[in-house]
Formats: structure tokens, C-alpha cells, sequence
């Protein structure tokens, strides 16, 4: 009897272990950062991942995403809030197509350039 319950514990531990060791290759990491004042607006901004709302930015803040590797549209965009000039535009901004891969970590920040907002690449800085 004792015999076959430490061997059920065994099984149970290796499977246990196994899954997180596939899951970490399957998966890339992605992080928006909002940590610096590129942007002169005080509004929220949406983060659309594949036209779906995926994260809210206000200033000074950051978000990250456990994603499969693959093709991503990212587009950011104003919400509305409670700040007065918050209002979405007509137009919606163009998405930027990044391309992810199994193990990535990889950071963007928000930035403002004449076409609007953007995300551009930034150092990790562990």
C-alpha cells in the first residue's frame, strides 16, 4: 500500500513539472510601457491586440502579456474618461504588426511621433 502511493505521488510531481517546462517555450512575453512622458496627454490609452481591448495605460505605468508565438496587431488608441479633451478621434490609428516567437521577451514603449501614437522598441533593463 505504501509502495503504491509513493509511486502515485511520483507520477503526480512529474506531470506537474512538465507542462511548465513546454509552457515556457511555447509562449512569448510581451510588455507596453507608458513609464515615460513621450505622449503629452493625461487621458487613458487602450492597448488593442488584435482589434480586441487588452490593456488600459495611464502615465507612468506598464502591462504585460503571456502570448502564443505568432503574427500580433498592436494599436493604441485614447478612451474616453473623465478628464476633460479625452475623447477618441474619428479615425482609427493604424496597428503596427510585430512578429513573436517562442521564448521572446520583448518591450515597447509608447511614443508620440507627427501620425500619432506608437509603439517603438525599448531596453529590458532587469
Amino acid at each position: 500500500m505504501r509502495w503504491s502511493f509513493f509511486a502515485l505521488a511520483g507520477l503526480m510531481s512529474l506531470s506537474v513539472g512538465t507542462p511548465q517546462a513546454f509552457a515556457a517555450e511555447d509562449y512569448a512575453v510581451l510588455i507596453i510601457s507608458r513609464e515615460r512622458l513621450e505622449v503629452p496627454t493625461n487621458c487613458e490609452i487602450g492597448l488593442y491586440l488584435n482589434d480586441q481591448l487588452a490593456g488600459r495605460l495611464f502615465q507612468e505605468q506598464a502591462t504585460s502579456f503571456n502570448l502564443p508565438a505568432g503574427n500580433l496587431s498592436l494599436r493604441l488608441k485614447l478612451l474616453p474618461g473623465q478628464s476633460p479633451g479625452c475623447l477618441p478621434g474619428m479615425l482609427a490609428p493604424p496597428a503596427q504588426n510585430i512578429t513573436l516567437k517562442a521564448g521572446d521577451v520583448r518591450k515597447l514603449r509608447i511614443a508620440q511621433g507627427p501620425d500619432g501614437m506608437y509603439l517603438k522598441p525599448a531596453a529590458l533593463e532587469y
